[in-house]
C-alpha cells in the first residue's frame, strides 16, 4: 500500500499547489477574497483548483478500495495516470477551457477503472463468503 500512498500524497501536494496558484493569480489579477470571479484568468484558475477537488472526492477513496480488493501496485500505476491527467488539464484549461478534453479522459479513466474495479471486487468478495 505504500506506492498507492505515494500517490495519494503527491496527489494532495498537486491540489494543494494548484491553491498556492490560485492565491498568486488572484493577486495578479487583482480578485479580492471571498470573491470567486472577476477576471477570466483567475476564474480559469480557480476552476482548475474546484475541478481538482471535485475530483478528488472520488479518487482518492476509490483508489484505496481498489487497492484493497485488486492489487496496490495497479492502484498506483493507474492513479499514476490521474495526476498526469490533473496537470494536462490545468496547462490546457488555463490556455483556453475549451482544450481541457484530454486532461479530463486521463482524470476520468482511472476514477472509472477504480469504481467499476470496487464493485467488482467487493461483488466477488461477497460471492466468495466474505
Amino acid at each position: 500500500m505504500d506506492y498507492v500512498a505515494i500517490v495519494t500524497a503527491l496527489a494532495l501536494i498537486q491540489f494543494l499547489l494548484l491553491g498556492i496558484l490560485v492565491g498568486r493569480a488572484r493577486k495578479r489579477y487583482g480578485v479580492a477574497a471571498p470573491a470567486t470571479t472577476g477576471h477570466e484568468m483567475f476564474d480559469r484558475w480557480f476552476r482548475v483548483h474546484m475541478n481538482t477537488a471535485e475530483q478528488l472526492l472520488l479518487f482518492v477513496p476509490s483508489m484505496w478500495i481498489y487497492a484493497y480488493y485488486w492489487n496496490p501496485v495497479w492502484a498506483a500505476g493507474i492513479g499514476s495516470l490521474f495526476l498526469i491527467g490533473r496537470t494536462v488539464y490545468a496547462i490546457t484549461y488555463i490556455r483556453d477551457p475549451k482544450s481541457r478534453s484530454l486532461g479530463f479522459l486521463l482524470t476520468f479513466i482511472p476514477i472509472f477503472v477504480f469504481l467499476v474495479g470496487t464493485l467488482v471486487g467487493a461483488i466477488r468478495s461477497l460471492i466468495a463468503g466474505g
